[in-house]
């Protein structure tokens, strides 16, 4: 992942974000109406925000229940070794296994902690033996299974 340093944002910008995080489809015409831009204006300040790596991307969120994986699990993993090489074997893996929504490298007693999200017991134990526990390096790991949701933000506080 790309690493992108603090960007100075003025008020029109946090503006901007905040109704891009609201709803990602608005129309630029739509945008620069929200913000009290003119169009070209909106646009222009748009691409910057693009550009300097603010607005990584575009996506839809979609509801992870309604596509069969209602289950979140939060993994952590410690690797037998924190060398360079070690690290970058274990992300480049991780990767791609599809169930992995998220992987953080971490402080404390665990070297990674992930999130994955499964349709079932029986999935989760797939994914374990089957992905998780078969990555060379990999020594220990230990699940939780998420019992529910209780704040779950796709916005950030801008």
């Amino acid at each position: 992942m790309k690493t992108v340093s603090a960007v100075a944002l003025d008020a029109t910008d946090r503006k901007m974000l905040r109704a891009l995080q609201a709803d990602g489809r608005m129309s630029n015409t739509d945008l620069a109406r929200a913000v009290a831009l003119s169009e070209s204006a909106s646009l222009r300040r748009l691409r910057a925000l693009e550009t300097a790596g603010v607005i990584s991307r575009y996506a839809a969120i979609i509801n992870e229940r309604a596509v069969g994986l209602p289950i979140s699990v939060f993994v952590t993993v410690t690797l037998s070794s924190q060398a360079e090489s070690a690290l970058t074997a274990f992300e480049t893996a991780i990767a791609t296994v599809p169930e992995v929504v998220e992987c953080y490298l971490m402080t404390g007693g665990s070297d990674y902690l992930l999130r994955l999200v499964v349709r079932d017991v029986d999935d989760l134990e797939r994914v374990h033996a089957k992905a998780l526990t078969t990555i060379p390096g990999v020594t220990r790991v230990s699940s939780s299974v998420a019992m529910r949701t209780v704040v779950k933000r796709g916005a950030l506080p801008v």
